[in-house]
């Protein structure tokens, strides 16, 4: 089984491309997960995870995903190869999301570096029975259940 289920901020806002033979999105990024344990002598406190998403998913996060904001993402391991211009033979390792989840609201973000708009995403939790209201038109846009 491959499956990976990763929680962290966005160290820059995603590179969405388009193309392919339906001109689909694909959407790279990178996430900084904070390590549960900080080894002595280690600075690093976080691993910075490269990410892919594709379809509807790179859609979501092109729209609504910004530098630092906090997203928990689900998928599998994907390993690859290639070789540079300079012919060595270069190794990648990517997430590929299958399902990508807010992991905080905007307001607990504190404005420094996260969500910063992008559209007409405002979460209320004004319906009074515990759950977020969905603003209208915004269901066909969201890539997980």
């Amino acid at each position: 089984m491959n499956k990976v289920i990763l929680m962290g901020r966005l160290t820059r806002d995603p590179e969405v491309r388009y193309g392919g033979a339906n001109n689909s999105a694909v959407a790279r990024f990178s996430l900084a997960v904070d390590r549960r344990f900080k080894r002595e002598g280690d600075e690093q406190t976080a691993d910075f995870i490269s990410c892919v998403a594709f379809g509807k998913t790179a859609e979501f996060l092109e729209k609504y995903a910004r530098k630092g904001t906090k997203f928990v993402v689900e998928g599998r391991i994907q390993t690859g190869s290639y070789t540079n211009k300079d012919g060595n033979k270069v190794y990648t390792t990517d997430v590929v999301c299958e399902n990508v989840e807010f992991a905080e609201s905007k307001n607990s973000q504190g404005g420094e570096g996260g969500f910063n708009g992008g559209g007409n995403f405002t979460p209320s939790t004004d319906a009074g029975d515990g759950f977020m209201n969905i603003p209208d038109g915004i269901d066909e846009v969201l890539p997980f259940n």
